[in-house]
């Protein structure tokens, strides 16, 4: 039996490749998500969502459900939508980001989570996903890309340096 990672890992500029090659408006082939905890107020990647790891067993099921659909699991409890026509209407994300500080633990860790609960949710998907963990997480992904706003915002030098 061998065993192969749910993920594969990516650099810093692999991503900022990913960022800047669509505008903001365009519909999103992409979801960063960082799972810093307290450590996530100095800045981070633009338009990424925070996930803190300490909560991330209680809120990956809602995760799956939002890069699925496009919604929270609430909002389609509360539609009387169904969820074959929501996954039409909401694009699926086909690639998922997953960071933390320096992408040895806590990022790493959420990515299989998140893999093995979407593949438990979907067992037959609409398309694969593909999952990726930041390699040197925003540690290394800042100190490249600071100073361009296109990439980081919020930064705040106090945290990182």
């Amino acid at each position: 039996m061998s065993f192969s990672l749910p993920y594969k890992y990516i650099n810093a500029e692999q991503l900022a490749e990913i960022i800047k090659s669509k505008p903001a408006s365009a519909l999103k082939e992409f979801a960063v998500v960082d799972v810093r905890d307290s450590d996530f107020v100095g800045g981070n990647i633009v338009s990424a969502l925070n996930y803190p790891s300490d909560t991330f067993h209680a809120t990956v099921d809602e995760l799956v459900q939002k890069l699925e659909t496009g919604t929270s699991s609430r909002s389609i409890l509360s539609s009387s939508l169904c969820l074959a026509h929501r996954a039409n209407v909401f694009a699926i994300v086909p690639k998922v980001i997953f960071h933390c500080a320096l992408s040895q633990a806590r990022g790493p860790k959420a990515a299989r989570i998140y893999a093995e609960t979407r593949s438990h949710a979907l067992p037959e998907p609409a398309i694969q996903q593909e999952i990726f963990v930041l390699r040197d997480g925003f540690s290394g992904f800042q100190s490249k890309y600071r100073h361009d706003p296109e990439l980081i915002e919020k930064f705040n030098k106090y945290y990182h340096d």
